[in-house]
């Protein structure tokens, strides 16, 4: 077997456009109402230093790598933060693979590794995710931003002996 991974994906928890517009709006509030202050009391500074607090902490998430998929060896790994599992998915046990949407909210939460309801569940950001069914009939719902490259090296990995 080869090393060389036939896909290779990185997700960071702060580069998702959702919450980024809500941290700088937040922001914005913050030195909005600091510069609506009047005289420039204590409480007003303080409000300076939280607008400048949630930017500096919105430039370190957009470096937060949140998981890593990894296609190869006819398996896909996923390894997380520093305390979470890796967990490997072999494909020699996956029936059906299939893109499909990760949930039909507006809004979603990154996840890694939730079981819930028969599903578990991985994902940062994007609306495309990978569906996965392995023989027990638990489905791997792994969201995706490069969701076809992800299906294409998953289903040549199938295929090879």
């Amino acid at each position: 077997m080869t090393d060389k991974a036939d896909f290779t994906e990185k997700q960071y928890l702060g580069r998702e456009w959702i919450p980024i517009t809500i941290r700088l709006m937040l922001a914005m509030f913050c030195f909005a109402a600091y510069f609506f202050t009047d005289e420039r009391e204590r409480n007003g500074d303080l409000l300076a230093v939280v607008g400048f607090a949630i930017i500096t902490i919105s430039i370190i998430l957009g470096f937060v790598l949140h998981f890593k998929t990894v296609v190869a060896n006819k398996s896909v790994t996923l390894d997380g933060l520093w305390t979470t599992r890796r967990v490997k998915i072999d494909l020699n046990s996956i029936v059906k693979a299939e893109k499909g949407t990760y949930s039909r909210y507006l809004f979603n939460n990154p996840v890694y590794n939730l079981h819930s309801k028969g599903t578990i569940r991985f994902y940062t950001a994007g609306n495309d995710a990978i569906h996965l069914t392995d023989r027990d009939g638990l489905l791997y719902i792994i969201g995706s931003q490069h969701a076809n490259e992800f299906l294409r090296a998953i289903r040549e990995e199938m295929k090879a002996k």
